[in-house]
C-alpha cells in the first residue's frame, strides 16, 4: 500500500494526495528506533518525490485490526477499502478503495487468512492468527480463528490483550459487536504478585508476606472484575 501511494503521486498523482498530509506509514518487523521517523524519495526524481514518512510494526498497522476483523475475503477487501490514507490539499479524506489498492491487498492476503494450526505442550490444538496492540486497536486474535475454533471444539478460550480495562473491554465491545459472539463466561487472570505491587510493594520485596499489600492491591482487582 505505501508503494502504491507514492507510485500515484509520482504518475501524476490522480486522487490529488496532499504529500504533506499522508496518514499511511510503512510496516517493518524491525526493532530498530531510527525507522520510526524517515524521510523517503531522496536522490533524484527517479526516486519519487521526498517526503516524511516512518515505520510502524506490523502489529501496529491497521491492516493487522482490519485483517483480524474481516469475516471472509469479501468482508477483508470491504475494510481495507475503507482505510484513510491521507487528505487532498482542501482537506478531502482519501480511502485505499480511491486508490484501487484493496483488490491486490486482498489478493496478497488470501493465504494469511486462513488460521494458524499448532500443538500446546500439553498436546492441545491451539489456533494462531492475528494480534493487533489492545492499546491502538482492538487486541484480539482473529474473527475467522475463534468461529473455527467453535466448529471444531467444544468450548474454545480466547485471549485478550493488556488488562480488562482495554483488552477484554474491546473484546466485548468491539470483536463480539462485530462476529456476533456471544461469550459463556469470562476469567480474569490474577496473581498474588501481581496484586501485592498493585499494593504498593516494590518488585524486590514480592516474595515476601504482606497482608496489608494484598489488601490494597485488590482495589485493583476489584476495578476489573467489578
Amino acid at each position: 500500500l505505501a508503494a502504491m501511494i507514492d507510485n500515484h503521486i509520482y504518475w501524476g498523482n490522480e486522487p490529488a494526495l496532499d504529500a504533506r498530509r499522508i496518514a499511511w506509514r510503512r510496516a517493518l518487523d524491525m526493532n530498530d528506533r531510527a525507522l520510526r521517523r524517515v524521510t523517503v524519495g531522496l536522490g533524484g526524481s527517479a526516486n519519487g518525490f521526498p517526503r516524511e514518512d516512518g515505520f510502524d510494526i506490523p502489529v501496529a498497522s491497521e491492516v493487522m485490526a482490519v485483517f483480524c476483523l474481516a469475516t471472509d475475503l469479501g468482508d477483508l477487501q470491504r475494510r481495507l477499502g475503507a482505510m484513510v490514507i491521507g487528505e487532498t490539499r482542501d482537506r478531502r479524506v482519501i480511502r485505499v478503495a480511491d486508490i484501487m489498492a484493496s483488490g491486490a491487498m486482498t489478493a496478497l492476503l488470501k493465504d494469511a487468512l486462513a488460521p494458524n494450526l499448532v500443538q500446546t505442550l500439553e498436546h492441545n490444538p491451539a489456533l494462531i492468527h492475528g494480534g493487533p496492540f489492545a492499546n491502538i486497536a482492538h487486541g484480539c486474535n482473529s474473527v475467522i480463528a475463534t468461529r473455527t475454533a467453535l466448529k471444531l471444539g467444544d468450548y474454545v478460550v480466547t485471549e485478550a490483550g493488556f488488562g480488562a480495562d482495554l483488552g477484554a473491554e474491546k473484546f466485548f465491545d468491539i470483536k463480539c459487536r462485530v462476529s456476533g459472539l456471544r461469550p459463556a463466561c469470562a476469567v480474569v487472570v490474577a496473581t498474588v504478585r501481581a496484586i501485592k505491587m498493585h499494593g504498593g510493594v516494590a518488585k524486590d520485596a514480592l516474595k515476601s508476606e504482606n497482608l496489608e499489600a494484598v489488601r490494597a492491591g485488590f482495589a485493583n482487582l476489584r476495578r476489573h472484575t467489578g
